[in-house]
């Protein structure tokens, strides 16, 4: 390969190498760089690269890697370190299959070092079908996790990238898939900026997120991928961006065919890259050749674009001979390691949530002889591994995780029970043809394991090959099918029941709640998530996992889902009490917060520091979440919102002593017109382990502590909305 510039320091000379490469290069060469699918330019010698590569949870379609959880199950684990541990983990495997391909030649889709993850868009409804692809519905909890996880697949090497990060869908994105194409999201500046925005401006101010991929839909009439408002003046104006833009794909086509508001091709291109979009996931900005020569865009702005993503690959090392970047040492034996292997089964254990538990669990297998595993996930391969998925070398379901874990000792029997979402499980059958089938299996059962819920096959994305509901959203919140039924019956044959949940979204469950001695949330839990669930049923670890979305308890409940206000949405704005709230989980463990406090009574500049003492009593190892709630004692205020958090690991009779940090911003209140204020009077901090509402507290039994503080007039909340 060229080595451009000698014996020039590397991390400042990126955009430098990349301005003279640029510079030799005709302008339908520099055209065809800007498709995701650049091909080569011999003469100059750049090889080919592909750009569409997808880490949301592992390295994805591109052959045997480690499944991850869904990235809504990494949320539930609220832990910032496992985030980064597990991008760490996807960025090794990313260059040690990249590094193997690149001997062979192999520079195909899916085989880049440019992951278009993480997913930073809010689950502000349920009903969205990739909101399981996202880190829930929260902006802080968002924030916090991408950061985290843009670090683990970018690297901290003071000279490259390990692989470049892409967060996406910029911006005010989730949903209903089947008119992303032509939908216009409207939306206040108090949403925008206190919602909306906040874990972009994180990833692009505080990770230093190398890409932003912009939505389908329309923000405000302004289709996102061409957004003067959100690519111009607010993602590179204010928050000072110098990474590429990637349109999502084919996104750009969209502007002339759906949104309306450009006449052709040649038109909407310019639009984009006039606006700051550089790569088109497509081949639309093949147009660019007639934008140019029609005076709709100049070449010099080309330019700027093509410098962009140029600067990117040299970040990359992939201008620079393999021995200089340490990256290219990773061999193709790190995929699919041992050690990967141990850490996903980690972070399936650490998703699970436990939602309820009526003295059932754990289960003692010494006191069983037969054990009923019933229903459509119970052996769905598929309910392990939600969307934007690799393929593992081995899937462990739930049911071949407790075979494999009770062995010969307990009889383990299985039914089916019911199809997922069809009334029938064999073409030719009557309906409700494993029924009774499940009512044998319960019969002769101890106790009954029922797995229900969803697979990617039923909540997804628009266009998902085998989306039985069409669009990928969800029509309404409950379980499909007769998997009701098939609960009922089992719940009706007086044996104790265990409900494990597999869906990559909150379910209106409250037959199961008011029934089901106990439930578990296990969200799609990775490869490995069969044997973390059986591990978690039977004792072998304490579960951990916190809700990152609330569960409602009707569809009815809702807002419109075209309503992009946030009035009634997710734990900030809603009214009613939830079936299971935002940031609430069970454990077996006994964890106390001994003793906290703040460190004043008045907020300063600095924003606040609580100290927190916490004791395991218990006699098992376990973890908390310690979480801070922030609520500004004013009319129209949003509920207690998350601020802060840490998850926190002790072994029996041991003791910790954190700190959280709240910024002053932590306070602040955003107005109609977007800007943000700390106004002058009393804020509530509550600390504990899940928000301090009622329904929280009656679930857990506890009651978080409150202390007061005072804002003075004077305080000017700090510009960075997203702490």
């Amino acid at each position: 390969m060229v080595n451009i510039t000698e014996n020039t320091e590397k991390i400042n000379s990126y955009k430098d190498r990349a301005k003279q490469l640029v510079a030799q290069m005709t302008l339908k060469e520099k055209i065809h760089q800007m498709i995701h699918s650049a091909p080569a330019i011999e003469r100059l010698n750049v090889k080919a690269y592909n750009w569409w590569n997808e880490g949301l949870h592992g390295v994805a379609r591109a052959g045997t890697a480690t499944i991850f959880p869904q990235a809504i199950g990494l949320a539930a684990t609220f832990d910032e370190e496992l985030l980064e541990q597990v991008a760490d983990a996807i960025s090794t495997e990313t260059r040690s299959k990249f590094n193997m391909q690149q001997r062979y030649d192999d520079t195909d889709i899916y085989k880049g070092l440019t992951l278009w993850a993480p997913n930073v868009n809010i689950f502000r409804d349920p009903r969205w079908g990739r909101g399981h692809e996202t880190y829930g519905e929260d902006p802080h909890l968002t924030s916090r996790l991408a950061v985290r996880f843009i670090r683990g697949l970018q690297g901290d090497d003071e000279n490259y990238l390990k692989t470049a990060a892409c967060a996406k869908h910029f911006a005010v994105h989730s949903g209903p898939e089947d008119v992303r194409h032509s939908f216009n999201a409207v939306v206040s500046d108090k949403d925008l900026r206190e919602t909306y925005l906040p874990a972009f401006q994180a990833c692009v101010q505080e990770a230093k997120v190398e890409a932003i991929m912009g939505a389908y839909n329309r923000t405000n009439d302004e289709p996102c991928c061409g957004s003067e408002l959100l690519l111009k003046q607010i993602l590179r104006g204010e928050w000072g961006f110098d990474g590429h833009v990637v349109s999502d794909c084919w996104a750009i086509r969209d502007f002339h065919l759906h949104h309306k508001v450009t006449a052709n091709e040649a038109e909407s291109v310019a639009l984009a890259v006039n606006n700051g979009c550089d790569l088109n996931c497509g081949s639309l900005f093949l147009f660019l050749q007639d934008a140019v020569a029609q005076g709709l865009v100049s070449e010099e702005q080309i330019d700027t674009a093509v410098i962009r993503l140029f600067t990117t690959r040299m970040k990359l090392g992939l201008f620079d001979e393999p021995a200089d970047v340490p990256f290219s040492s990773i061999g193709y034996l790190e995929t699919d390691a041992p050690a990967m292997r141990q850490l996903n089964l980690q972070a399936s254990r650490d998703s699970l949530v436990l939602l309820k538990n009526d003295d059932l669990l754990p289960l003692d297998r010494s006191k069983l002889r037969t054990v009923g595993v019933i229903g459509p996930n119970a052996n769905n391969r598929r309910a392990l591994v939600g969307n934007y998925e690799g393929t593992a070398s081995r899937y462990i379901t739930p049911l071949e995780g407790i075979q494999d874990y009770l062995g010969d000792d307990v009889r383990v029997l299985y039914s089916e029970g019911c199809h997922l979402f069809r009334d029938k499980v064999g073409g030719l059958g009557q309906p409700g043809d494993r029924i009774a089938e499940a009512r044998g299996v319960c019969a002769e059962s101890d106790v009954i394991i029922v797995c229900l819920g969803l697979d990617s096959g039923l909540e997804g994305e628009e266009g998902d090959q085998g989306n039985a509901f069409g669009s990928g959203d969800k029509p309404n919140l409950d379980l499909p099918g007769q998997q009701e039924e098939l609960l009922r019956l089992a719940q009706e044959s007086g044996k104790p029941v265990v409900l494990v949940l597999l869906a990559g979204s909150a379910l209106a469950v409250n037959y199961a709640d008011e029934h089901i001695p106990a439930i578990v949330q296990a969200w799609y839990p990775g490869a490995q998530g069969g044997r973390a669930i059986a591990e978690l049923l039977f004792g072998e670890f304490s579960p951990s996992g916190k809700l990152p979305v609330t569960f409602y308890r009707t569809t009815e409940e809702l807002p419109e889902f075209t309503d992009y206000s946030m009035r009634s949405r997710t734990y900030r704005y809603m009214q009613q009490p939830a079936l299971y709230p935002f940031g609430y989980g069970l454990t077996y463990g006994d964890i106390e917060i001994e003793s906290a406090e703040l460190s004043d009574s008045t907020l300063g500049e600095e924003g606040i520091r609580a100290s927190v003492r916490l004791v395991n009593n218990g006699s098992i190892a376990a973890a908390e979440v310690v979480q801070a709630y922030v609520h500004a004692e004013q009319e129209h205020a949003p509920n207690p919102q998350l601020k802060a958090f840490r998850k926190v690991h002790l072994e029996p009779g041991t003791s910790a002593e954190i700190e959280l940090m709240l910024p002053a911003s932590a306070f602040a209140l955003f107005a109609e017109d977007g800007t943000a204020t700390i106004p002058e009077g009393e804020y509530t901090v509550h600390i504990g382990f899940s928000q301090p509402d009622a329904r929280s507290i009656e679930l857990t039994g506890r009651t978080p502590q409150a202390f007061v503080l005072t804002a003075p007039a004077a305080l000017i909340p700090a510009a960075n909305s997203y702490s």
